[in-house]
């Protein structure tokens, strides 16, 4: 089978045929037809996030397709089920074998472009703010780096929840698929004071929550407009700096810095993770939910495509069409 591979850290994406893998106990293999890509597939590259598997691998930390093969004892999925899946890596390949806590079926409605950019962007967002911020209805939520796919599926989720969004994006050309996301305002990060618009927009009173995939200097300044009982969601560092948070700044406002690693999140607490896809592949499927691809790439081409969200010029998610 073909795969998309690493030879070394840092190194490029090449071109390999591999064994197509067989499922083991409790697994299923799956054909993949599209496969989502990530910041943190980057950083997996680098040797630059928390897992570091041995070279070579393929990154790819999300894939649709239909179910190959079933491991001994696996009773939930048949051939030629149609699933979405999470992994740790692997996805840029045909074929991924994947245990099957990590594998949701599709329900008719969901398309294979929308299923794979599910687990990272929206498992990420409906975890964050509906299991760690407790977002409520009316509530202020500012989406910092709002335009990417993570970022867009965080709108569209807040507005869905009943907050009043305000979205940050880096250019004026990227508010458009935020403000159709369901975001009421949107703050120019390049030519706006951040802090200045939202206590504007929110006549002085904050923001409630906050949800922070960037780091460095805009976390930083988060905390200065945090409302009283904010919560400040740490969603990763796209910045690529880690922030210094002023604790005092927490105590003042009696805010909290919540953690949000949506990954370990579903490998310790399934029940609770697979209960949230079938909340979101339900609304998906529905037309509550209308996740935004914006390129598609073929599989051999896995290196433009990250090349283009290095170069923050993708708006919403980039998928690449395996077969």
């Amino acid at each position: 089978m073909r795969a998309m591979v690493v030879d070394e850290l840092g190194g490029p994406l090449r071109v390999a045929q591999l064994a197509e893998p067989e499922p083991g106990p409790g697994q299923v293999t799956i054909a993949v037809r599209r496969a989502g890509v990530n910041f943190p597939d980057m950083l997996i590259m680098q040797g630059r996030y928390q897992l570091k598997p041995p070279v070579p691998f393929a990154p790819g930390f999300e894939v649709a397709g239909e179910v190959l093969a079933v491991g001994p004892d696996e009773t939930r999925f048949t051939p030629g089920d149609r699933v979405v899946a999470s992994l740790w890596y692997g996805g840029y390949a045909e074929v991924v074998a994947v245990d099957e806590a990590r594998v949701f079926a599709l329900p008719d409605g969901v398309s294979d472009d929308q299923a794979a950019v599910v687990p990272i962007a929206y498992g990420t967002s409906y975890h964050a703010l509906a299991d760690r911020a407790d977002l409520q209805s009316g509530e202020t939520l500012v989406v910092l780096g709002a335009s990417g796919g993570v970022g867009l599926a965080t709108v569209e989720i807040g507005a869905m929840l009943g907050a009043r969004v305000i979205g940050c994006v880096g250019a004026e050309w990227k508010g458009e698929a935020v403000r159709r996301q369901g975001a009421e305002h949107v703050i120019n990060t390049t030519t706006e004071d951040v802090r200045s618009r939202v206590l504007e927009i929110t006549d002085g009173v904050g923001a409630d929550v906050v949800y922070d995939p960037v780091g460095g200097e805009a976390t930083e300044i988060a905390l200065r407009y945090l409302a009283w009982r904010g919560r400040l969601l740490i969603i990763g560092f796209t910045s690529g700096r880690i922030p210094d948070l002023a604790a005092n700044r927490l105590l003042l406002k009696g805010a909290a810095a919540v953690g949000v690693y949506w990954g370990q999140f579903a490998e310790l607490e399934p029940a609770v993770n697979r209960a949230n896809f079938d909340v979101i592949l339900s609304w998906i499927a529905d037309g509550t939910l209308r996740p935004f691809v914006s390129e598609r790439y073929p599989l051999e081409d896995a290196g433009k495509a990250l090349a283009a969200l290095a170069g923050r010029r993708a708006v919403g998610k980039l998928v690449l069409e395996v077969s």
